[in-house]
């Protein structure tokens, strides 16, 4: 049984950082990818960030690029998502997606719960 369990959420101030974390278990995902999604109330998930666990390639969506950064450790089988310079836009509830590519959420197999990240202004 494959679980995604998000961490590191919480509330910051606009211009600050804070840290994600993603850790599988159940299975590895050397074959495939990981990302990170978010949701903001009434709005569409919306891609934010994806890494190619094998080799470690990345994209990112045009509205994080330079201020988040993904990344992921094989060890723990857990990835990171670096959110700095956070703006008050930036506020949702971030998923983790496994087993997967691309910045269409349907091309990823397993999802976890969620964590919320609230910017205030």
């Amino acid at each position: 049984q494959v679980q995604l369990v998000e961490s590191g959420g919480g509330l910051v101030p606009a211009g600050g950082s804070l840290r994600l974390s993603c850790a599988a278990s159940g299975r590895t995902f050397s074959s495939s990818g990981m990302g990170w999604f978010r949701q903001a109330p009434g709005k569409e998930r919306e891609f934010v960030a994806a890494i190619w666990w094998r080799g470690g390639s990345t994209v990112y969506a045009d509205s994080v690029k330079g201020r988040f950064t993904i990344s992921r450790d094989n060890a723990k089988n857990t990835v990171y998502l670096q959110m700095n310079s956070l703006k008050p836009e930036d506020t949702a509830v971030y998923y983790c997606a496994a087993g997967g590519w691309g910045n269409n959420p349907n091309g990823y197999e397993f999802w976890g719960q969620g964590t919320q990240v609230t910017v205030s202004s």
